[in-house]
Order: C-alpha cells, then sequence, then structure tokens
C-alpha cells in the first residue's frame, strides 16, 4: 500500500498505478496509445505488441507503488521518482510519462537511486 495518496494527481498517472497494483495487463495498456513508445536502459519498445510482452514480464514481479518521493506534473508530461515493491523487494524507480489524448504517449523508466 503506498504511503502517499496519489488519488489527486493526473489520472494517467493514478491509472498507471492502479493497473501494476492490480497485475491487469489490459488496463495497463488501455492507458497507452497504440504508437506508444518506452525507453529503458536496455531499450526502447514500441507498439502496443513490444509493449505488451514488455510488461507481461515486468507484472511477474508484482509491482506496487511504496512511495512517491518526487513528482512534477505538467499539462502533458508528469516526472516521478519512487519506491516500488518489485518481487518482495524495494527499489527506487523513476520516469517521465508524456500524455497525449488522455493515455500515454512516450514513457522513459529506470531504477536505481
Amino acid at each position: 500500500m503506498a504511503r502517499t495518496d496519489i488519488s489527486a494527481l493526473h489520472p494517467v498517472f493514478v491509472r498507471q498505478m492502479a493497473a501494476l497494483s492490480s497485475r491487469d495487463l489490459d488496463q495497463l495498456m488501455d492507458n497507452y496509445l497504440p504508437d506508444a513508445a518506452l525507453l529503458r536502459y536496455e531499450g526502447v519498445a514500441s507498439g502496443t505488441a513490444a509493449l505488451r510482452e514488455l510488461f507481461t514480464g515486468y507484472l511477474s514481479l508484482e509491482p506496487e507503488l511504496v512511495d512517491l518521493t518526487d513528482y512534477i506534473e505538467t499539462q502533458d508530461t508528469i516526472f516521478y521518482r519512487a519506491v516500488m515493491n518489485l518481487g518482495g523487494a524495494p527499489e527506487h524507480a523513476h520516469g517521465t510519462l508524456v500524455v497525449r489524448d488522455g493515455k500515454i504517449w512516450r514513457q522513459t523508466a529506470g531504477f536505481g537511486s
């Protein structure tokens, strides 16, 4: 359970955290535009099929928001740093969500302090 109440934050961020916490792949994918791209250290996942494959593996780690340490929101961009529980262990996470038409169009994601 998150220590930070995120209910008043950007609806895309709230939906993203809810989908991760419930491990609902369809709900998670519904938060992305068809041409969305996610940049991570390991490379870029672009398009629905690539994102679905990436998140299928990620959800097996049972991700859950523990604490939101930094959060900045503009009209179309969300920057965050958080502590996420992954596979039962806390991990420092950071990312950016670029929103278009109420869904994620571009995302960066990483782990480490």
